[in-house]
């Protein structure tokens, strides 16, 4: 079985079963976007993690081994997503990457912010405009060294 099934899986048996993704972070011991991440194919995870999961999920030896697999990370279909919640954050990056580099280089010099060692965080923030959804993006500097 592949990652990709495996995460087709995941995904099935998680609205079968009505899970969160916040239970099965629960059940993994990992932080939620990690062992978000993890089920939908980018982080390789243990045998106990894999196996945590697999168990809330009702999900045979098959899907718990690929889930241990090294991935390919940032392995979407085609360039530029079409889903409107993935393509509003290319967008983001349209318009304010050049700000954020800018911005890191002042702060920081010259360097970049490390994907590898690195956390996410998402939240939601009540405003009687209407709901905000707060992203952080918590890297690592990194320096260029030449």
């Amino acid at each position: 079985m592949t990652k990709k099934e495996a995460t087709a899986a995941v995904r099935a048996a998680k609205a079968r079963l009505g899970v969160t993704w916040a239970q099965l972070a629960d059940a993994v011991g990992r932080p939620l976007a990690w062992t978000t991440s993890a089920l939908l194919g980018q982080q390789p995870m243990t045998a106990a993690e894999a196996g945590a999961a697999v168990a809330v999920l009702e999900l045979d030896d098959e899907v718990r081994l690929a889930l241990q697999l090294q991935p390919t990370r940032g392995e979407l279909d085609g360039g530029v997503p079409a889903d409107p919640t993935m393509y509003r954050f290319h967008e983001v990056l349209q318009v304010y990457g050049p700000t954020i580099k800018e911005l890191i280089h002042e702060e920081f010099g010259d360097g970049i912010m490390s994907a590898i060692n690195f956390r996410l965080d998402i939240q939601r923030v009540p405003d009687p405009a209407g709901d905000r959804v707060v992203v952080t993006l918590n890297g690592k500097f990194l320096p260029y060294q030449w």
